[in-house]
C-alpha cells in the first residue's frame, strides 16, 4: 500500500509539474510574440526541482549595430560639369543600397548605390581618400576626407554586402535535396579572412552624431545642388522649411529612424506589460505633443528615461527566466516520467525474482556509468595536463619573443646612435657639406619610400580581402544556385508526372469511350486533341541546364514524342516521354552525376569487370562514340584503305542487291530528323555503307534489317567508315553465323533458345501464352534481328546497345525476358488472343524505366550462363537443319511426282479446243 502510495503522489507531482509547464508554455509563447529592444545571455540557471527559484545571470548585453552614415565627396557628372559633391551618405539594411543626400535632414534621396553585387577598390596613387564602387551598371568614386575614414568606409561597406548576401532570409530554398546548403549558409560568418585589422570608427566624420548636427557649410552652397534632380531638391528644401510643423513625414529626416525604433519599443513594452512608472508616461506626453522624435527630444531629460531603461531591462530578464524555466521543467518532466516508468515496471513484476533482477540490472547500469565517470575524469585529468604542458610552453615562446624583442629594440639604438655619430662627424667636416645633403636628401627619400611601401602593403590587404569575400560570395551564390536548379528539376520532374497521369486517365477514358453517352465522348474527344496538340517543343531561350524543357528531337536526332497515325500509340508515346524524363530529372544528380564522373576518370579502356557495369549501366553521350570504336576495333581487323577500296568497287560494278537496299533505304528510323530527307547527308553515308558491304560478304550481301544497324551506328559514330567496321563487327563476329543467311536460320534458332529461357524464367507468363495459343516470334522475331531498333525509345535502346557491343548477343535474350517480366502483370490480366496480340503490338511502348529494366535484365534474369545458350543454340540447330533436309527430300518427292504424272500422259486438265471438238 505504501508503493501504490507514493506512485499515486509521484504522479501528483507529475501532474503539478506539467500544470506548471503549461503555464510557461502560455506564458512563453505570448511573450514570444513581441521583440525587446535588449537581448541577454544567461550563464547558469539554478532552480529546485519544483521550479522555486531562478537566479539568472547576466553574462553580457549586445550591442545594436551602429549606423552607417556620414559625409563623403562624390565625382559628378562626366564632361565639363565634372565636379566633387559634397553628399551626405547612409546604409539602407533593407536593400543593401547606400542612398545620399544633400544634408542630413532631406527626406528624397538623391540616388542609390546597389552593393550586393559591387566591388570595392581603391588607388594608392590618387588622391587621399579617394575609392571607387564599381556596380554592374556605372561605376561611382567618392572621397573621404583623409585615409582613415576611407578605410573605415571600405571595410564597413564589405561587411554590409557579406551579410547582405549570406542573409538566409532573403532567398528561401526550401529544397528537399539541398537542406545542407542551408546548414551552412547558418554559420557564415564576416569573410575578410583576417586579410586587414578593423580599423576603428572616426566618430567625427562617421555615424549618427555627425547626422545630428548642424549641415556643413560645403553642403548648404550652391555649387553642392544637384542639378540632376531638382525637384527633389524642391521638395527637401520645402520640407526642412516646414521643419518646425508637428507633422511626422515632414519634420523627421532620414536619419530619425533609430531613435523612433527606440521609442516604438518603449511603446510595445507598455502594451506588453501595463502601467509604467510616472517618468515613462511624461516621456509618451512629450513625444505626443512634439510630434515624434525631433530636435525637442534632446531636451528630454536622461534621468527620467533611466527608469524605464531599467524596467525594460527586468522584465527582459524576466522573461529569459521564464524562458528558462521551461527548459528545466521539461528536463524535469522527462526525468519524472522516466522514473515513473521504471517504477511502473518495479510494481508490475509478478514474482519477487522479476523486482530482483530489476534491480540487479539497475545497479549494473549505476557500475557502469561509475567506470564511465571514472574514465572520464582520467581522460579530464590528462588534458588538463596537457593544457598546462602547452601553456608553459606558450610562456616560454612569449617569453623568448620578449627577448627577441628587447634585442631587436637594442640592436635598432645601437643603430641610431651610431648614425647620430655619423652625422655629427659629418657636421664637423666643413669639406663634407655638400655630402651631407645629399645624405639629408637619401634619408627623405627613404623615409618617403617607406611610406608608398606601407601604403600599398595597404592596398595589397584589402585587395586580398576583398579577393577572398567575392570568391566567396560566388561559391555562396554558387550553392544557392545549384539548390535553386535542383528544386526546379525536382517540380520539373513532379509536373511531368502529373501531366502523363493525366494522359494515363485520358487513355482509360478513350478505351471505354464506345460505353459512354454522346456529351461525355465529345468532351473527352476534345481533351484527347489538346493533350496531344500540346507537345512541348524547344524554348526560346536555350538553357544549359539538366532541366531544360523537353525538346522535340534528342541528342540523336529521334523524335521525343514519335508521330502515330493511331490516336492511342500517339498518347502513349507522349507518356512514354514524359515519364522518361520525369525519371530522368529525378535521377540526374543521384546516379547519372556519379556515372559521368567514374566515365570521365577513365582515360585508358581495357576489358574488366568495372568497365562491364559501367557499361551496362549506360555510356554517356560524350564518351559513347569513343567506347564503340574501342570496341569495335578489338574484334575488326581490316586494311587501312579497306573500306576505300570497296567503294571503288562499288562505282565501277553494280550489286545484285542494290535494287533491295534503294527500297529500304527510305525506310530507315523514319522517326529520326537525320533519316526523313532523301537529300540527307546521313541517307548518302547509308547508302555507301549498305553497298559496300554488300562487297564485303557476298554470302549475304544484304538483308533486310542491315539498314537499320548501320544507320544506328551512322548515328553514333558520325563516320561512315566506322559505322561499316561496326555493322561487320555485329554481322561476322558478334551474331551467330547464318543469322542473316537466305533462310535467317540463326535467327529462327534463337528464337526457339528464347522459347525455352522463357518458360525457365517466367514459367506463369509461358503458360498464359500456350493457353491462347500465341506465336511470341511473330513479336520477338524483328526484335532479335536488329536488336531492338524501332522497338524501344532511342534512350533505352543506346543503353542495351552499349552492353550488347560489350557482351554479345547473350545481352538481347536478358532485355527480351526484361521487356516481358516488365509487363508481366499487365499481360496476364488479358484473357483473349486478340487483346494479347494488339496489346504485344505496342506494349514496348509502355516502358519508361530504363533503369528497371536494367535491373530485370541483369540482375532478377540470373543465372544467365553463356555456356547454356550456346548448347540450346547447338541442340535447335541440329533440329533445325534436320527439319530442313526434311523439308527438301518432301520438295523432291513432291517435284518427282510431278514429273511422273506428266510422263504417262494423263493430264487431267481439258483445253478449250479439245471440249469444242
Amino acid at each position: 500500500m505504501n508503493t501504490v502510495d507514493d506512485n499515486e503522489k509521484v504522479t501528483d507531482v507529475h501532474e503539478q509539474t506539467f500544470t506548471q509547464i503549461e503555464a510557461a508554455e502560455k506564458s512563453f509563447n505570448d511573450e514570444e510574440n513581441h521583440e525587446t529592444p535588449l537581448n541577454y545571455q544567461y550563464d547558469t540557471i539554478a532552480a529546485t526541482t519544483d521550479g522555486s527559484s531562478l537566479t539568472p545571470s547576466k553574462e553580457g548585453v549586445e550591442e545594436k549595430p551602429k549606423k552607417l552614415c556620414g559625409y563623403l565627396y562624390k565625382l559628378g557628372m562626366k564632361g565639363p560639369l565634372k565636379a566633387w559633391k559634397y553628399r551626405f551618405f547612409s546604409y539602407d539594411d533593407m536593400k543593401c543600397n547606400l542612398l545620399y543626400y544633400r544634408i542630413a535632414t532631406d527626406v528624397c534621396a538623391l540616388g542609390s548605390i546597389d552593393l550586393h553585387a559591387a566591388t570595392f577598390h581603391f588607388d594608392v596613387e590618387a588622391e587621399e581618400g579617394i575609392f571607387e564602387i564599381k556596380t554592374p551598371t556605372k561605376p561611382y568614386i567618392l572621397k573621404a576626407i583623409n585615409k582613415h575614414a576611407r578605410m573605415y568606409w571600405l571595410q564597413q561597406l564589405q561587411r554590409k554586402r557579406w551579410e547582405y548576401c549570406n542573409n538566409p532570409s532573403k532567398i528561401q530554398t526550401e529544397c528537399i535535396m539541398s537542406s545542407d546548403v542551408h546548414d551552412r549558409e547558418g554559420s557564415l560568418h564576416f569573410g575578410d579572412g583576417d586579410f586587414l585589422s578593423p580599423v576603428t570608427t572616426p566618430t567625427d566624420v562617421v555615424g549618427k552624431m555627425v547626422a545630428l548636427m548642424p549641415a556643413p557649410q560645403e553642403s548648404t552652397s550652391l555649387q553642392n545642388i544637384s542639378l540632376k534632380h531638382p525637384w527633389k531638391e524642391i521638395q527637401n528644401t520645402v520640407r526642412n522649411m516646414c521643419g518646425s510643423k508637428p507633422t511626422q513625414a515632414i519634420s523627421r529626416s532620414v536619419f530619425h529612424f533609430e531613435e523612433s525604433e527606440q521609442v516604438s519599443a518603449v511603446e510595445v513594452t507598455t502594451k506588453q506589460f501595463g502601467k509604467m512608472s510616472p517618468s515613462l508616461n511624461f516621456a509618451r506626453k512629450a513625444r505626443k505633443q512634439n510630434g515624434g522624435f525631433s530636435s525637442n527630444l534632446e531636451n528630454i531629460s536622461s534621468d527620467k528615461l533611466d527608469n524605464p531603461q531599467l524596467q525594460i531591462q527586468a522584465l527582459t530578464e524576466e522573461l529569459k527566466s521564464q524562458k528558462d524555466l521551461v527548459k528545466l521543467l521539461h528536463r524535469t518532466l522527462e526525468s519524472a516520467q522516466e522514473e515513473k516508468r521504471v517504477c511502473a515496471e518495479y510494481l508490475s513484476a509478478p514474482e519477487e525474482k522479476d523486482r530482483l533482477e530489476l534491480i540487479r540490472h539497475k545497479v549494473r547500469q549505476i557500475e557502469d556509468l561509475r567506470q564511465r565517470v571514472e574514465v572520464l575524469q582520467q581522460e579530464k585529468q590528462d588534458l588538463e595536463q596537457c593544457v598546462s604542458l602547452k601553456d608553459f610552453h606558450i610562456e616560454e615562446l612569449k617569453e623568448h619573443v620578449q627577448l627577441l624583442m628587447e634585442k631587436n629594440s637594442a640592436k635598432q639604438l645601437v643603430i641610431m646612435k651610431q648614425n647620430e655619430q655619423l652625422l655629427s662627424q659629418m657636421d664637423l667636416d666643413n669639406t663634407t657639406s655638400s655630402g651631407m645633403d645629399t645624405l639629408h636628401g637619401q634619408y627623405r627619400k627613404i623615409d618617403s619610400l617607406m611610406d608608398d611601401i606601407n601604403a600599398y602593403k595597404t592596398q595589397n590587404r584589402f585587395l586580398n580581402s576583398e579577393i577572398h569575400q567575392l570568391t566567396q560570395l560566388w561559391r555562396n551564390t554558387a550553392e544557392k544556385e545549384t539548390a535553386l536548379l535542383m528544386k526546379c528539376s525536382y517540380f520539373e520532374a513532379r509536373n511531368c508526372q502529373l501531366e502523363s497521369k493525366y494522359l494515363i486517365l485520358l487513355r482509360k477514358l478513350q478505351e471505354v469511350l464506345p460505353y459512354l453517352d454522346a456529351d461525355y465522348c465529345e468532351v473527352i474527344k476534345r481533351l484527347i486533341e489538346d493533350a496531344l496538340q500540346s507537345d512541348i517543343k524547344t524554348p526560346l531561350q536555350p538553357s544549359n541546364v539538366h532541366f531544360s524543357p523537353i525538346s522535340e528531337y534528342d541528342d540523336y536526332g529521334f523524335m521525343i514524342i514519335p508521330e502515330y497515325e493511331l490516336e492511342h500509340l500517339k498518347l502513349l508515346a507522349k507518356i512514354q516521354a514524359l515519364e522518361i524524363r520525369s525519371n530522368k530529372l529525378l535521377t540526374h544528380d543521384v546516379v547519372d552525376k556519379p556515372l559521368r564522373i567514374k566515365w570521365n576518370s577513365l582515360e585508358e579502356l581495357s576489358y574488366s569487370t568495372d568497365l562491364k557495369n559501367l557499361v551496362r549501366c549506360g555510356i554517356p553521350t560524350e564518351h559513347r562514340k569513343r567506347v564503340w570504336k574501342w570496341l569495335t576495333c578489338q574484334r575488326i581487323n581490316f586494311s587501312a584503305n579497306h573500306y576505300n577500296d570497296l567503294l571503288k568497287k562499288c562505282e565501277s560494278a553494280q550489286h545484285p542487291a542494290t535494287q533491295q537496299i534503294e527500297l529500304d533505304i527510305h525506310r530507315t528510323l523514319t522517326n529520326n530528323k537525320h533519316f526523313n530527307s532523301p537529300t540527307s547527308e546521313f541517307i548518302q553515308k547509308l547508302r555507301r555503307v549498305l553497298f559496300a558491304y554488300s562487297w564485303q560478304n557476298p554470302t549475304i550481301g544484304y538483308c533486310q534489317g542491315l539498314n537499320r544497324l548501320a544507320a544506328l551506328a551512322l548515328l553514333v559514330l558520325e563516320d561512315e567508315e566506322s559505322a561499316f567496321y561496326c555493322l561487320a563487327d555485329i554481322v561476322e563476329n558478334i551474331m551467330p553465323t547464318e543469322y542473316y543467311s537466305n533462310n535467317l536460320s540463326g535467327s529462327q534458332v534463337d528464337q526457339r533458345v528464347f522459347k525455352d529461357l522463357l518458360s525457365e524464367k517466367l514459367p506463369r507468363l509461358t503458360a498464359h501464352f500456350e493457353q491462347y495459343k500465341i506465336d511470341l516470334s511473330l513479336i520477338t522475331f524483328n526484335w532479335f534481328l536488329v536488336v531492338f531498333v524501332d522497338s524501344l525509345v532511342s534512350d533505352i535502346l543506346l543503353k542495351v546497345w552499349d552492353a550488347f557491343l560489350y557482351e554479345g548477343t547473350k545481352v538481347i535474350f536478358r532485355y527480351a525476358l526484361a521487356i516481358f517480366k516488365y509487363n508481366e502483370e499487365e499481360i496476364l490480366k488479358l484473357t483473349d488472343a486478340t487483346d494479347i496480340y494488339q496489346y504485344l503490338s505496342f506494349f514496348t511502348k509502355t516502358i519508361c524505366d530504363g533503369r528497371k529494366l536494367m535491373n530485370i535484365a541483369f540482375n532478377e534474369m540470373n543465372p544467365f550462363p553463356m555456356k547454356l545458350v550456346r548448347k540450346s543454340r547447338a541442340e535447335h540447330m541440329e533440329k533445325f537443319k534436320a527439319e530442313l533436309v526434311e523439308l527438301e527430300y518432301i520438295k523432291r518427292e513432291y517435284v518427282k511426282s510431278k514429273k511422273e504424272l506428266r510422263s504417262t500422259g494423263n493430264d487431267m486438265g481439258v483445253s478449250e479446243d479439245e471440249e469444242d471438238t
